[in-house]
């Protein structure tokens, strides 16, 4: 307390004689003294030092939507543009069959993840089918033939782990197949008589289009479990000149829309981690 006051009294003293010498006291000021110091100051660890230039520069609008974008970079994951490749087998006609379908394949299929997003696929594989209808007079029987698709999925979930996925898509199906439709009896009302005959190695050709929708989940390690729901129609096909095919393998059967998918699938990682906020 004795210090504070001598100092004050000590400052009066100096400016009551600079004031009776006629200097302007108002004009003073003082020179602040930089402290030196080895220190060198840095931006937090993850800022981006193109956000600090442009606050520096006065670009405030620009910085801070260059924050947000960094900001959601930082939330979701980008995942690399091979991620993953899928191989699966499609046993949903095999579980139709158990409840009494009378037709179906077997199809392998090839799913290459890219970025966790779009994932192109390509299906192949062979379908036959055998069916006597109790109210028609004829057996048809399509011949084990093969059939292809091609298309394309859209991962609506790729901010999220690649284990779960919600998928919408198209397909471009085709198929080249045989088939015999056998024991058709013509019944003549007037003679009173029936006749039988048969139509074997017909052949066709078909090509048609598919929107589906599916989920896959991981079961365990790389195994996974996922369904479809498909709706398609037919762009084209080649009728035989006397008979026209009941089941279109990869298709189903004529006239019907929707069908139906189970797969399971074993994934092959094409990238070791995920990259984040690049």
């Amino acid at each position: 307390m004795r210090r504070l006051l001598a100092i004050l009294l000590m400052t009066m003293a100096v400016a009551g004689a600079m004031a009776a010498q006629g200097v302007d006291t108002t004009r003073l000021h003082v020179t602040p003294v930089q402290p030196a110091t080895n220190v060198t100051l840095t931006p937090p660890k993850g800022t981006n030092e193109k956000v600090i230039e442009r606050y520096l520069a006065g670009d405030t609008t620009s910085a801070r939507a260059q924050e947000r974008k960094d900001s959601l970079r930082r939330v979701y994951t980008h995942y690399p543009l091979l991620t993953s490749l899928d191989v699966s087998v499609n046993v949903g006609d095999v579980l139709l069959a158990a409840f009494g379908q009378h037709y179906g394949g077997l199809d392998v299929g090839a799913t290459l993840n890219m970025w966790n997003r779009v994932q192109p696929v390509l299906e192949l594989g062979m379908g036959m089918a055998k069916d006597t209808p109790e109210d028609l007079n004829f057996t048809y029987k399509g011949k084990l033939s093969p059939y292809a698709r091609l298309g394309v999925n859209y991962n609506f979930l790729f901010k999220k782990d690649p284990r779960y996925r919600f998928v919408a898509g198209v397909r471009l199906g085709a198929s080249t197949y045989k088939f015999d439709v056998s024991d058709v009896t013509v019944t003549s009302p007037y003679w009173d008589e029936a006749q039988q005959f048969s139509l074997t190695g017909r052949l066709g050709r078909a090509l048609w289009g598919e929107f589906l929708a599916g989920i896959m989940v991981e079961l365990t390690h790389r195994v996974s479990v996922g369904w479809q729901v498909k709706y398609h129609g037919l762009f084209g096909e080649k009728k035989d000149a006397q008979a026209q095919a009941w089941y279109i393998p990869g298709y189903g059967a004529r006239g019907k829309r929707w069908a139906f998918a189970l797969q399971v699938a074993y994934t092959i990682p094409l990238h070791s981690t995920p990259v984040a906020g690049e």
